[in-house]
């Protein structure tokens, strides 16, 4: 593979810890949520992910749309990121479930969904998760 940028980032003290960039850009506190015995008040790995796989998940669609010259109005995509057992029987591990929604405003619904599921094939975040976690993907077009 041709590397054309490698991001660097540290996190110390696992899930309540804290994580920064080799450039300082990113600086977050971490803390385990509540849901999973912690005390909450910062952020964690699966809103990172969450935040990370949306923001990319956007840009293969804006990439996708500009190579097709089509207009989507703002892209928005809304992940929610799930943790649990990956084996509850045998209690080993955990795994993700992430839910994409993708909010096209100047698409009609089938392009809207065409477009979701071209760039479900161009993410890299979706390349890297593939057959390892459950991804259920929502488009909505505004027309």
């Amino acid at each position: 593979m041709q590397v054309l940028y490698t991001a660097e980032v540290t996190a110390v003290g696992a899930r309540s810890g804290h994580a920064t960039s080799s450039d300082d850009v990113l600086d977050v506190a971490l803390a385990l949520p509540p849901q999973l015995g912690g005390k909450g008040g910062a952020t964690n790995p699966e809103q990172l992910f969450g935040a990370a796989y949306a923001a990319c998940f956007g840009g293969a669609v804006e990439y996708l749309a500009h190579q097709q010259k089509i207009n989507t109005g703002a892209i928005t995509v809304k992940a929610k990121v799930g943790i649990g057992p990956y084996d509850p029987g045998k209690g080993e591990g955990f795994t993700l479930r992430v839910d994409l929604d993708v909010n096209l405003p100047e698409l009609d619904q089938g392009t809207a969904e065409k477009l979701v599921a071209a760039a479900h094939r161009t993410c890299p975040y979706s390349n890297a998760t593939r057959g390892n976690i459950d991804i259920n993907l929502t488009a909505h077009g505004g027309k």
